[in-house]
């Protein structure tokens, strides 16, 4: 019996040694996930940082080696400040590759406008976990970046809070009615008969309705995207105090809302029209100033004025800039053309037509509860979206941010 005892006891001791492990083995397990989690994301921060510089470098140079040694700076730069990164990731776990196109992404494929930054073998050495033979966990991260919509249909980004009517007849000139020597009220004011409908002045809501919503929005701060064969919200209201102080930080004037020269710079060349714009007593015609308020000559073609965006385009050019330290293009814009045929009263959804690019030929007026803008018409925006506070090259005006894309071969990208 004696014998028994000490025997039962033995096995005791074993099941309990056993439970033991196993409950270790499971804390560990647990612990060490968590930890390659954190590792995974702090992985993840990297690939996207590199990504990102590797794309702009890409945009600015068109040099595939520039932009892999970019990736690789900014890879170092931020997994140095991750001891376990730059402790396991060597050079040759990192890897660049470049593509025409991003959906399907085909590396080598040319003229390169997308990069893939892909760091692999990211292997954890663990502690509890090998007690069960598990020695080391691995996780691996990839990023894409390139323009901000694909090149050719899809969505449009980056687009000011404003709006333009669709000329919808059979075989309407130019685009909806639009052509290359159009001067284009952008906005129009509190006594101007509106073809959206009674209460608004042109203007439509983008991630929100507030005024700073619209000071930021049309001073470049929206980041989403539309379908331009979706609709947009109409934004009723004159908004005029807004629309003037965010759109004139394109051209380096900051008055109240919030505005600055670092979150909103000037566009490099902030020269305008002289003599300048206006608008005639009617509310709707294009003048050139002269004659007192409202009395002017009508702007029936863009070659009547001293300067446009051919004049833009040749000072850029040249560079003839007003502020070297601003930045290329924040004067284009890419708005919404939209089927008006259907009024709205007030606040409602209307259908859109196409997306035009404008260069806003000079700051907005502002007098009393009257506001114009105005804009000379270049082109359809292919690729969508012009006005952040970075745009990119320098050369047409399909403009775009570079950012990140969610990666067609990785789920979690």
């Amino acid at each position: 019996m004696r014998g028994t005892r000490r025997q039962q006891r033995g096995i005791t001791a074993v099941l309990v040694t056993v439970g033991l492990l196993a409950l270790l083995a499971m804390v560990g397990l647990a612990l060490e996930t968590g930890h390659l989690a954190l590792n995974k994301s702090r992985l993840q921060n990297t690939v996207d940082a590199a990504a990102l510089a590797a794309a702009k470098v890409l945009d600015k140079t068109g040099s595939q080696a520039q932009a892999s040694v970019a990736a690789r700076s900014v890879f170092d730069l931020n997994a140095a400040n991750q001891p376990e990164l730059s402790r396991v990731l060597s050079g040759a776990d990192v890897t660049v590759q470049y593509s025409n196109t991003l959906s399907p992404f085909a590396p080598g494929s040319a003229p390169a406008n997308y990069v893939r930054v892909f760091a692999d073998n990211f292997n954890m050495w663990t502690a509890f976990t090998a007690l069960v033979g598990v020695d080391q966990l691995s996780t691996a991260a990839t990023a894409v970046a390139g323009p901000s919509a694909p090149i050719g249909p899809g969505e449009a980004c980056d687009l000011v809070p404003m709006m333009v009517c669709a000329d919808m007849a059979a075989g309407a000139a130019g685009d909806w009615g639009y052509t290359g020597d159009n001067v284009t009220l952008l906005k129009l004011a509190s006594n101007a008969p509106s073809g959206v409908g009674p209460g608004n002045f042109q203007l439509i809501q983008l991630g929100g309705s507030g005024a700073n919503i619209v000071r930021q929005n049309i001073a470049g701060g929206y980041d989403g995207c539309i379908d331009p064969d979706g609709t947009v919200t109409t934004k009723p209201g004159n908004n005029v105090g807004p629309t003037t102080q965010g759109l004139n930080t394109r051209f380096g004037e900051y008055q109240g809302g919030g505005m600055n020269s670092t979150d909103y710079p000037p566009d490099k060349i902030t020269t305008e029209p002289s003599p300048g714009l206006d608008v005639a007593s009617n509310g709707i015609t294009v003048i050139l100033r002269g004659g007192g308020r409202g009395g002017g000559t009508p702007v029936t073609s863009i070659n009547q004025l001293s300067y446009s965006y051919d004049n833009y385009q040749a000072d850029m050019a040249a560079g003839n800039f007003t502020n070297a330290s601003g930045k290329a293009k924040r004067r284009v814009v890419a708005v919404p053309i939209v089927d008006c045929t259907t009024m709205v009263n007030g606040q409602g959804t209307m259908p859109v037509a196409g997306l035009a690019c404008f260069f806003l030929l000079q700051k907005a007026i502002q007098r009393g509860n009257d506001n114009f803008v105005f804009g000379e018409y270049i082109e359809q925006c292919a690729a969508g979206g012009t006005p952040g506070p970075d745009p990119g090259p320098v050369s047409g005006p399909g403009i775009y941010k570079i950012v990140l894309h969610n990666d067609p071969a990785s789920p979690d990208s």
